[in-house]
């Protein structure tokens, strides 16, 4: 932990810096560090050209690593710092100068606890890679087989801890001193980068992910997700199979292959839905340097460090959310929303409704290959925020994905809208899913989850009778003599209440189970 007096050494650096780049507004919103931030901007009396966004990617750049992959959480996070400067600070590029390779071999045989000649057959010298928290070899293993070797660099942990802890300083600060600053909490978005980033940190951990998508994908064609060995593996040294393959962006070496552009968009699309609404566990970092097309035209992705994950709750409110808006049902889009408690109660449902029209309706008329689901999304997420709605970060990161996609389809063939590729995929799913016979099917779980419960209820009622007739809980006389008083006259009713529901819900079981066998 830094002392205050070291943060402000480390913030007056920081100043220097953001004021070289005339990116100051970040320091101007605090009113602690307004001072400093005018301090700064006289000495360097620097006026930067372009966007806000874009001189603050140039400042993070020069900040180093932890700035760098902050600028990138940002980036996903619209809510927060507005559409265009988060889209300013996704052309962050995590590319830092090599650590040599004489480190990188020494962290390799301390890692897996084995001379370097042991694992390795060959260990090319130059890196292939190199980001802000690690690098990559390829190598050859003494079996054989080709891989790249992914490695942290040397005392990252502790360089990261200490700009965290300074973020965390200036979240503190920020929450204490300025109110408007504190609906964007700023406290809990450096715990959700702190978390972000200690996964980043343990390679293993990034393995595993590599491993569940392979998992999730295994007959799903043209897809392939590198082998990881296992056995080459530890917290700081990733070890997977070699892709040799075009990057997906790259247009002319695909068309000198002979690829089908459109083919190979539609499986593009069709491998990401699946993933988010079949397994609920997305690549959330798909820009087109983490994507590769291989000789046999099969798409394989690289860098599992940044996974998203949707539980089946949510899936079930994106594709209602999605079909209302494409059926022009502002109805349905405004029930998902209340239904799934996203948007309070107290909340005019008819006032939220004419929002979601004013996003819906402008989409009305548009060719299709237009329309942009990752910016319906961002637009959505913009109002239910003047709705109370509380920021759901994984449906940012999804949001955010969806407009990676979109970005690389539209450079490959302007024409197509990537979504409209994968429809017919996507209406089944929709139909299987989300259809009346789906719904059916989800009551009657519903139902019979409920009924599984009811034994413990009885027996937990029982309990509690037992307790209260035992003398386990003591009530006032006059308290006892007034509630037989109350349900003297309810018994009769409510007894038969309760039978009549009983019977109710047993013949609504047997009539849906007798559908089904039908």
């Amino acid at each position: 932990m830094l002392t205050t007096a070291a943060n402000i050494v480390r913030l007056l650096a920081i100043a220097r810096i953001l004021a070289r780049h005339d990116a100051l507004f970040p320091l101007e919103m605090l009113g602690p560090t307004r001072p400093l931030a005018a301090a700064a901007r006289l000495l360097s009396r620097r006026r930067a050209d372009g966007r806000p966004g874009q001189r603050l990617t140039g400042a993070l750049t020069e900040l180093g690593p932890a700035f760098i992959k902050l600028g990138q959480a940002l980036s996903v996070r619209s809510d927060l710092i507005g559409e265009q400067m988060a889209e300013d600070l996704s052309e962050l590029q995590d590319r830092l100068p090599p650590f040599s390779t004489k480190e990188a071999k020494a962290t390799v045989e301390t890692d897996l606890g084995a001379p370097l000649e042991e694992q390795f057959e060959s260990f090319e010298e130059e890196p292939v890679a190199a980001a802000s928290i690690a690098q990559v070899h390829f190598a050859v293993t003494t079996d054989g087989r080709e891989v790249a070797v992914k490695i942290l660099r040397p005392d990252v942990e502790q360089q990261f801890a200490k700009d965290i802890d300074l973020f965390y300083w200036l979240a503190n600060l920020a929450e204490r001193t300025v109110p408007a600053v504190r609906r964007l909490r700023p406290v809990a978005v450096v715990d959700t980068f702190e978390d972000w980033v200690a996964v980043e940190m343990d390679l293993r951990l990034e393995a595993a992910a590599a491993s569940e998508l392979a998992e999730n994908t295994a007959d799903d064609d043209g897809f392939q997700v590198p082998v990881i060995d296992w056995e080459r593996t530890g917290r700081r040294v990733l070890t997977l199979e070699r892709v040799h393959g075009i990057r997906i962006d790259d247009v002319d070496a695909l068309h000198e292959a002979g690829c089908d552009i459109d083919g190979l968009l539609a499986r593009a699309a069709q491998i990401f839905f699946l993933q988010v609404f079949r397994d609920g566990f997305f690549h959330a970092d798909m820009h087109p340097g983490n994507m590769f097309v291989t000789e046999d035209g099969l798409l394989a992705p690289v860098d599992f460090g940044i996974m998203g994950r949707v539980d089946k709750k949510t899936r079930n409110y994106l594709a209602d959310m999605l079909l209302g808006f494409l059926d022009r049902d502002y109805d349905q889009v405004a029930d998902v929303h209340f239904e799934a408690g996203y948007v309070p109660r107290h909340k005019s449902r008819d006032a939220f409704k004419q929002a979601v029209r004013s996003i819906g309706e402008p989409l009305h008329g548009r060719p299709l290959e237009e329309i942009s689901i990752g910016r319906l999304l961002a637009q959505l997420f913009q109002v239910t925020e003047d709705f109370e709605m509380e920021t759901r970060p994984e449906l940012l990161l999804l949001q955010k994905s969806m407009l990676v996609a979109e970005g690389v389809g539209r450079k490959l063939n302007p024409g197509v809208n990537i979504w409209l590729l994968a429809r017919p995929l996507i209406e089944e799913w929709m139909i299987r899913n989300r259809g009346p016979e789906a719904r059916l099917r989800e009551t009657i779980g519903d139902i019979l989850e409920l009924l599984e419960r009811l034994p413990d209820a009885i027996t937990r009622a029982e309990t509690l009778t037992k307790t209260l007739t035992e003398g386990g809980l003591k009530l006032h006389p006059d308290t006892v003599s007034a509630m037989r008083r109350r349900s003297a006259g309810r018994q009769s009713g409510a007894g038969a209440m309760l039978t009549v529901t009983a019977l109710a819900v047993t013949a609504l079981i047997l009539a849906l189970a007798a559908l089904f066998m039908d």
